[in-house]
């Protein structure tokens, strides 16, 4: 994998302006990834991200339910793939050329997830967070926040992810 191929998940945060935050900084806030599947919006937060990988070759595996891609060799670290299109039971798709792996560190245990496209890096008050409905619970997803665009960000619960995939 070259240098060109990978990016730290932070690169290009800086260039966002100060209307693609959620203002009102306190210490009640978390750094949120958001990303687009399926067209529905989700974020995960920056402590689990290691980087995005917009280049990569993914290894199959044999025997495998089939949202596990396969495997990927990152810098000797063996990263299982996930398509988190097919995990939430949505129909495949042709990846295209927004389609990246945003890889996770999980307690210790690496994961990468294949999404149709990154959008931002924004900054969350969890105050402002909001359960899932019960009858609607996706079981990947913790929260829900309502944006000042009216779009939904749901919260991917990265515990249930590693552990149930």
């Amino acid at each position: 994998m070259s240098a060109e191929s990978t990016k730290t998940a932070m690169d290009g945060a800086d260039n966002l302006s100060h209307d693609d935050f959620i203002s009102g900084a306190t210490e009640a806030m978390e750094r949120y990834l958001t990303f687009r599947t399926d067209n529905l919006i989700f974020g995960v937060s920056t402590n689990y991200i290691i980087e995005i990988i917009t280049n990569h070759v993914i290894t199959a595996m044999p025997m495998m339910p089939n949202y596990v891609k396969g495997i990927i060799n990152l810098r000797g670290q063996i990263v299982p793939i996930i398509d988190i299109r097919l995990r939430l039971g949505k129909p495949a798709i042709e990846y295209t050329s927004t389609t990246c792996v945003i890889v996770l560190n999980v307690d210790s245990v690496f994961i990468g997830i294949i999404v149709d496209a990154v959008e931002q890096v924004l900054d969350i008050d969890y105050s402002r967070i909001s359960s899932v409905p019960a009858s609607n619970r996706e079981e990947l997803v913790s929260g829900m926040i309502s944006m000042p665009d009216n779009k939904v960000v749901l919260l991917l619960d990265c515990e249930t992810l590693v552990n149930n995939s």
